[in-house]
């Protein structure tokens, strides 16, 4: 990592508020932290952790990105460097990692590195996205250098290109892949955290918005609007039935990011909260105040998080929790409705008899 010669001088292009010395506590979806200590309690992820760690050496890391890559500074993509460094100031981190761009054409940007980060971003994304829309992009990455996320993404990334060839690590291969789907798990809460510092970096909730319906939908703004893809979100989560639901968590868990849809919902919902005004008014936990930080006090609000997540989410699979925990009277009936749909008292008569063989069908 190079540090800045003078950081402080290379103030944002236009007003931004800085945040100095915060805390990645700050901007931390709850589900990732608790996905996190999930992770490391994870049988087995210690010896992979020490095993990786010492048969991937930083050095070699860094001479990939070195040798087949185009390095960001002051004479190569400076517009990139100049947001790179605006991004460091803004959140005050002290070291300005080094950036890559890498000839790539599907759009994708990551932060990795086991003792220091490295940020490394594809041209399909450079030629995608416009300047505010990048620079949400690059706050994004350094949010997630911020946290010390690197290490863990490393991790993944090597784990899952190795998939198929691990039977040297001593844990075997089924160990193995249930580390790589906690990793996963973990990651996808993860860019949660960073989507909401690449907002405290741009300060523009729109390019925001904008950057993610690009990833999804490519360059074609002009044929999309913020409003409908949001609608797309809610209905992602509200629509279907109890089979839907499976099928949304089975889709998922290939994925190391979230679906887009539901990132920008999470990250307005962020926008409009108490929390995102406070650090924006100056309010914010400091990183001196890190080592005294309460580990309970972070459980209470991952466990608060998934309440309240409980309660107000349209999920089918959610309502049938709800249910439950509530005691149900009809518990049977409502699990039957949830999964093939409420049926009218008038759906008998010359159907009713179809409708037998249906259920008969279904028990089968």
């Amino acid at each position: 990592m190079t540090e800045s010669p003078d950081r402080d001088a290379n103030v944002p292009g236009r007003n931004r508020r800085r945040f100095p010395g915060i805390s990645s506590r700050s901007y931390e979806h709850p589900a990732d932290r608790s996905a996190l200590v999930a992770l490391r309690k994870l049988s087995g992820f210690d010896t992979v952790f020490k095993t990786l760690s010492g048969l991937l050496p930083e050095r070699s890391l860094r001479l990939l990105f070195l040798s087949d890559s185009v390095r960001v500074g002051d004479q190569q993509f400076a517009h990139l460097h100049a947001m790179l460094r605006d991004a460091c100031y803004i959140l005050d981190l002290e070291k300005v990692p080094p950036m890559y761009v890498n000839q790539d054409p599907q759009p994708n940007a990551m932060c990795i590195g086991l003792d220091e980060p490295i940020i490394v971003v594809t041209t399909g994304l450079v030629e995608l996205l416009d300047e505010e829309e990048m620079r949400a992009v690059i706050g994004h990455e350094v949010g997630h250098a911020l946290s010390g996320h690197a290490v863990y993404r490393t991790i993944l990334l090597f784990l899952t290109n190795l998939a198929t060839k691990v039977a040297w690590i001593p844990l075997g291969n089924v160990a193995v892949m249930a580390i790589v789907t906690a990793l996963r798990e973990w990651f996808r809460k993860s860019e949660l955290s960073a989507d909401r510092a690449g907002l405290l970096v741009g300060q523009d909730l729109q390019a925001s918005m904008r950057g993610l319906m690009k990833l999804a939908g490519g360059n074609h703004l002009h044929e999309m609007n913020v409003d409908a893809f949001l609608k797309q979100a809610e209905e992602y989560e509200s629509g279907g039935d109890l089979r839907d639901s499976v099928l949304k968590i089975l889709n998922v868990l290939p994925r190391s990011h979230p679906f887009t849809t539901v990132r920008a919902a999470e990250l307005k919902k962020w926008s409009e909260s108490r929390d995102y005004q406070r650090i924006m008014d100056g309010h914010y936990p400091r990183r001196d105040e890190d080592k005294d930080a309460s580990v309970s006090d972070s459980f209470r609000d991952s466990a608060a998080h998934y309440a309240d997540s409980v309660r107000t989410s349209k999920d089918p699979l959610m309502g049938l929790v709800r249910d439950i925990a509530g005691g149900a009277g009809d518990l049977g009936g409502k699990l039957r409705d949830t999964v093939f749909g409420s049926r009218s008292n008038g759906a008998g008569g010359a159907d009713g008899a179809s409708g037998s063989d249906d259920s008969g069908s279904a028990g089968k």
